[in-house]
């Protein structure tokens, strides 16, 4: 028997790494003398970089930078195979950098997260992948731009900072300055939003709430992104209202579009493919995959989904660990994941589970093992 063990991290308690220290035990255990492996995935969300970065041998940068709030700040991404880079957007310009009563997105900029890629850009990366999500920024992506040499200017032709406060006094863009390298240089935007810019459903009125927009600073900021769309679409001739996912991470993924040209993938896919996992399937017998918790969510872009649709292409039936099971849950065997193994094993308390997690995780995947011997005994 050879197993594939390939999950995302239960987050606050089990690493993705520790899982499969857990998972080839048990292996062991039951299948003694079994081929095992595995590898840390995620889904384009927090711990991307390092899944990327362990399986393909490469290493982390530390850089420094401005936060959210134009803070000083070490922020970091990974470099690989000489002429990759991965960066997660959160490093340098998450909501977690900002403190609770200090978050209001008319005040904050994604200028840090350019500072990461005009550092990558500069060390001669040109493959750079970048996770959107967990932004503190409503900005419309003009702080990341601006890093990289974009001016964007007022009415009488000052150059803005590119504050979420700027969007309403934009007027005019000049690109002239933007970094030379962007031109020679494929970006990949991991983002499993689909929300356009503006609207009831874009960047401001979406996610604005959880990054400290009042109501009052909702309607100001949307009305400060409709005029920056409007004049995206008269200097470059892109309607970001039309491209499913310019909302993401505040307006950041139009700025990508419209300035870099990046293709916009899914979060899970683009780990996947930089990993090459279907070279890891080959000869697998079975694939053991999982997250904290399955639910509906689970099946769009989410590393059960992406996993169990890469073994079942490959004609390989894959199984699910997982914390805890939500609404929907079953919806994820639709997507080659092919039965699902809750840890919980008893009527317990949220706290008594998470600080039983690894023991809890460890019967569950002897009940795994288990099950799929009986299965193969019955085989015969």
């Amino acid at each position: 028997m050879k197993f594939l063990f390939a999950s995302d991290s239960f987050k606050g308690t089990l690493s993705s790494e520790r899982i499969i220290d857990l998972l080839t035990e048990s292996a062991n255990k039951i299948f003694p003398g079994c081929e095992t492996f595995g590898v840390p995935v995620a889904d384009g969300g927090e711990g991307t970089v390092d899944a990327v970065i362990a399986v393909t041998k490469g290493n982390i940068k530390t850089v420094k930078v401005h936060g959210p709030l134009m803070e000083d700040a070490d922020a970091t991404y990974g470099e690989f195979n000489g002429d990759s880079a991965i960066i997660e957007m959160a490093a340098a310009s998450g909501l977690p950098m900002v403190p609770v009563d200090k978050r209001n997105p008319l005040n904050t900029t994604t200028y840090g997260t350019g500072e990461l890629i005009r550092d990558a850009l500069d060390s001669g990366y040109r493959k750079i992948s970048i996770a959107l999500g967990g932004s503190a920024t409503n900005d419309g992506g003009m702080g990341a731009m601006s890093a990289l040499g974009v001016k964007f200017l007022d009415a009488e032709g000052n150059v803005l900072s590119g504050f979420g406060s700027d969007l309403n006094k934009v007027a005019d863009i000049d690109v002239k300055g933007l970094h030379p390298a962007v031109a020679e240089t494929e970006f990949t935007i991991m983002c499993d939003v689909t929300n356009p810019l503006t609207g009831p459903d874009g960047a401001t009125y979406t996610f604005g709430k959880q990054k400290g927009g009042t109501p009052e600073i909702l309607d100001e900021m949307e009305a400060g992104m409709k005029k920056y769309a409007k004049l995206l679409l008269d200097k470059t001739g892109i309607d970001v209202d039309t491209v499913p996912g310019t909302g993401a991470a505040g307006g950041l993924g139009a700025a990508f579009k419209v300035f870099l040209n990046a293709n916009m993938k899914s979060g899970i896919e683009t780990v996947l493919d930089l990993i090459e996992f279907d070279k890891l399937l080959e000869g697998v017998d079975v694939v053991v995959t999982g997250e904290g918790r399955i639910d509906w969510q689970s099946a769009f872009g989410k590393v059960p989904s992406g996993i169990g649709m890469r073994s079942k292409n490959k004609g390989i039936p894959a199984v699910a660990i997982v914390g805890g099971m939500g609404k929907g849950a079953d919806k994820i065997f639709e997507f080659g994941v092919e039965s699902i193994i809750p840890t919980i094993n008893g009527a317990m308390e949220i706290d008594e589970a998470l600080e039983r997690a690894e023991e809890l995780y460890a019967g569950a995947a002897d009940r795994l093992f288990r099950l799929l011997k009986v299965g193969m005994q019955i085989k015969k």
